[in-house]
């Protein structure tokens, strides 16, 4: 009964039109934030390298072959590099200069050797996290990195040879080595596949392992560095990119095209964001208004109710139960059309090539949540407050 009394003369339309705003702001703000952090997070974890991260070299012109030009970057070039304020981090990448012999040492396979080119990376820009990710002298194994083109190389010499080829999970499995070299001496050691990467073109292998080679096997002349592992910061990869083609630096196309699609999609959804929530706000506001306007039309059904011993409280919450249940439906419907949306995009996304994966984030819930707090603070707020100045 009290209910009916005070929300009466309500006008509909106007209440119709705040709620479908505040509904399609709330499906774009989930929708926005959602692609938001998968755009950030494309990427990682998928490849070796960490997210904004770029394998750089000189290009190769005439001048260089004819050696009028250097492709090695000297500690000045570095360290101008990593003062630069787009950059977040940039190191060389340590590569080695003795004789290094792959081969399989498993009973199981046949026998295959190839000389290849090692190098090393620190670990800060590594995304294949493992606990074995570390070599010493005592060590049992030499983790290893492999490239993905080396094992299609490899499992065309099984197909080759007439013997089935490795899978991903069985090749982390397989007994391999390492022989390191030179014109005096040689040493083997044992190795073992935990992870791969499109982004490099040799066999990673930890640092104190490369440092060892060095020392043991190495050549005493200066260490050239040749490439440098560079991360852009977020939202500011357009300039390193621009950088790299004004000093003639390369790198992989792929890693370039991700960068940049992670660039510009991550300021358009962070746009799309701020939109919606404009939009759910503005929304908000209407209902306040109209929430304060219902009251105003029945303010004699109010005063009378105050007179005859109803509270503040009491008839403010009316209002509050009634309004925030109405965007509590609201939100709820606008998840379901969320989920439905995500599933459409998801396989759209994925259809054309660029793999997000399906999991929800919990920042777009989180976000819903607060702005639904955040209604119910406003309506409770302007409801209590409209009464009081009716009494």
């Amino acid at each position: 009964m009290l209910r009916k009394i005070v929300l009466r003369n309500q006008s509909f339309l106007q209440l119709i039109i705040a709620l479908f705003g505040a509904f399609l702001g709330v499906v774009f703000l989930l929708v926005s934030v959602h692609y938001f952090i998968k755009v950030t997070e494309f990427g990682k974890g998928s490849e070796m390298l960490g997210p904004n991260t770029l394998v750089v070299q000189k290009k190769v012109s005439t001048t260089t072959t004819l050696q009028l030009a250097s492709s090695t970057f000297s500690a000045h070039e570095i360290q101008s590099i990593q003062n630069k304020s787009f950059v977040a981090d940039a190191q060389p990448v340590m590569s080695n200069n003795f004789g290094v012999e792959f081969a399989t040492s498993d009973p199981m396979l046949p026998y295959f050797r190839s000389d290849v080119f090692i190098q090393s990376i620190e670990t800060r820009f590594l995304d294949v996290k493992s606990k074995a990710w570390r070599w010493d002298e005592k060590s049992a194994f030499v983790p290893i990195i492999l490239p993905r083109d080396f094992m299609v190389m490899l499992n065309t010499f099984m197909s080759s040879s007439g013997i089935p080829q490795i899978s991903d999970e069985l090749a982390k499995e397989v007994q391999f080595s390492l022989r390191l070299s030179n014109n005096q001496m040689d040493q083997k050691f044992n190795a073992k596949i935990i992870g791969f990467t499109n982004e490099v073109s040799a066999i990673l292998v930890p640092e104190s392992f490369m440092r060892y080679g060095k020392n043991t096997f190495g050549t005493k002349s200066q260490e050239k560095i040749t490439q440098l592992m560079i991360s852009g910061k977020e939202k500011e990869f357009g300039l390193l990119e621009k950088f790299l083609n004004q000093q003639h630096y390369e790198s992989k196309n792929a890693q370039l095209v991700t960068g940049r699609l992670k660039s510009v999609v991550s300021s358009l959804l962070m746009v799309i964001a701020f939109i919606s929530f404009l939009t759910l706000l503005f929304s908000s506001f209407v209902l306040i208004q109209y929430i304060q306007l219902l009251i105003s039309k029945n303010a004699f059904e109010v005063r009378t109710l105050l007179r005859l011993g109803y509270t503040t409280n009491s008839l403010s919450k009316v209002f509050i139960i009634y309004f925030v249940s109405l965007f509590g439906v609201l939100c709820f419907l606008g998840s379901l059309f969320f989920i439905v949306i995500k599933s459409y995009l998801d396989e759209s996304l994925h259809s054309t090539g660029i793999y997000i994966d399906f999991h929800y984030t919990l920042y777009s819930w989180a976000t819903l949540g607060f702005s639904f707090v955040l209604f119910f603070v406003l309506t409770f707020i302007s409801s209590k407050r409209s009464i009081v100045n009716e009494f």
